[in-house]
């Protein structure tokens, strides 16, 4: 097999050959983008979901698909450490100065290019971490308070006013928000629901681990009305038989049933997986049709390759304590579990390991389903912590 052919694409956020099974999903936000274009009532979206299901290439496959359609997009990720201010300020900007190149737009962009000015301006003291061009001079009283929230809901109302008189849209897609900070998340909500009230073109589009859908209500009571939550999951089966079988075919490669059969089985379904093992299997593959002895050798190099990559990136992120904590989840199985289950693994109580538990939850790597409950939100996590932590040392 041609490693030049190989049509798979195992990559953080790297787009799949085939984007198998989200078709309704990004059918129902190009309607709620449509909605929010003339004007009528429109819900934000929150894709939720473990680590590996495709929600970064989800969010900015529907990202293409509204700017395919004339409606503004600005994109931006919430790394650990940075303020959302400091995130969204420039972006924000360039979608204002593009705004301000259509006529009928030009001056509520330039009054909203003035409302970030004085945004940024007063915000600096709080939120170092803000660099912003300043195109204009700061009107006085717009967005200049100081304080997050308020001057946040000023600013989205600038930016929807100059949206809508370019009778379009803009839509801001915010990947892993589940690391904005608690008031920081009070004050992004609290914006949409202002430009909601006000019947402006202004809807979110975040992604990020199911713990976030918690966040937000915590945030703010209303925000389970005010967004919908799509739980993003593994692929169903028939969805993850296509994009293993579409790619192939297109490269004119056949492949068994028996071997699709033994792909779909490792991978669960899980989008990123299924990259992984699609790839492996092509190198390892003599010739079409590709056979159960090929999916058996990549299965050896792909799990190999998650365990250099995709698992131990995270794993280095943690505390010894935080290890032996997963190392202990991972002793009980794939989860989810309870947290006086875990603790018995220590012969320690509940609320001496309830630091360990809340940092983790912090980093990303758990989070609660339920209440007591604990589960990875990286697929297979349970298995690779056997494999680099294979002895009792651990306890």
């Amino acid at each position: 097999m041609d490693p030049i052919r190989n049509p798979f694409a195992p990559g953080a956020g790297t787009p799949p050959p085939e984007l198998a099974g989200r078709d309704e999903l990004r059918e129902s936000l190009r309607i709620a983008l449509e909605r929010a274009r003339i004007g009528r009532p429109a819900k934000s979206a929150m894709l939720v979901g473990l680590r590996g299901v495709g929600k970064t290439v989800l969010l900015d496959r529907i990202r293409m698909d509204a700017e395919a359609a004339g409606i503004h997009t600005v994109r931006v990720e919430a790394p650990e450490g940075r303020s959302l201010p400091a995130l969204i300020a420039p972006q924000l900007r360039q979608a204002l100065l593009r705004l301000s190149q259509i006529a009928a737009a030009k001056d509520y962009a330039v009054r909203g290019l003035r409302a970030l000015a004085g945004f940024a301006r007063k915000l600096k003291v709080t939120f170092g971490d803000i660099e912003v061009g300043i195109d204009y001079e700061p009107e006085p009283g717009l967005a200049d308070n100081g304080d997050l929230e308020h001057d946040l809901q000023a600013l989205f109302e600038q930016v929807g006013l100059a949206a809508k008189s370019a009778h379009t849209a803009l839509a801001i897609f915010i990947d892993e928000l589940q690391y904005v900070e608690e008031v920081q998340l009070a004050a992004l909500i609290t914006a949409i629901h202002r430009t909601e009230q006000r019947q402006l073109p202004v809807v979110l589009v975040g992604a990020g681990l199911p713990q976030l859908r918690g966040q937000m209500g915590n945030a703010k009571s209303y925000a389970e009305r005010l967004f919908d939550f799509p739980m993003i999951g593994p692929l169903p089966p028939d969805a993850a038989r296509r994009a293993i079988e579409k790619p192939l075919e297109d490269e004119g490669v056949a492949i068994t049933e028996a071997a699709l059969s033994q792909i779909l089985q490792v991978t669960q379904g899980y989008a990123y997986f299924l990259q992984q093992w699609g790839s492996h299997t092509w190198q390892a593959a003599q010739a079409s049709p590709i056979d159960s002895d090929a999916v058996s050798a990549a299965s050896v190099t792909a799990v190999a390759a998650l365990d250099e990559s995709f698992f131990r990136v995270r794993f280095d992120r943690l505390t010894p304590k935080e290890k032996k904590y997963l190392r202990a989840m991972a002793e009980l199985g794939e989860g989810p579990h309870r947290s006086g289950d875990i603790a018995g693994c220590f012969d320690a109580a509940v609320s001496s390991l309830a630091p360990t538990r809340s940092s983790l939850i912090t980093k990303g790597m758990i989070w609660s389903p339920n209440h007591g409950d604990t589960a990875f939100t990286v697929p297979m996590f349970d298995e690779f912590m056997k494999r680099i932590m294979p002895s009792d040392d651990w306890r």
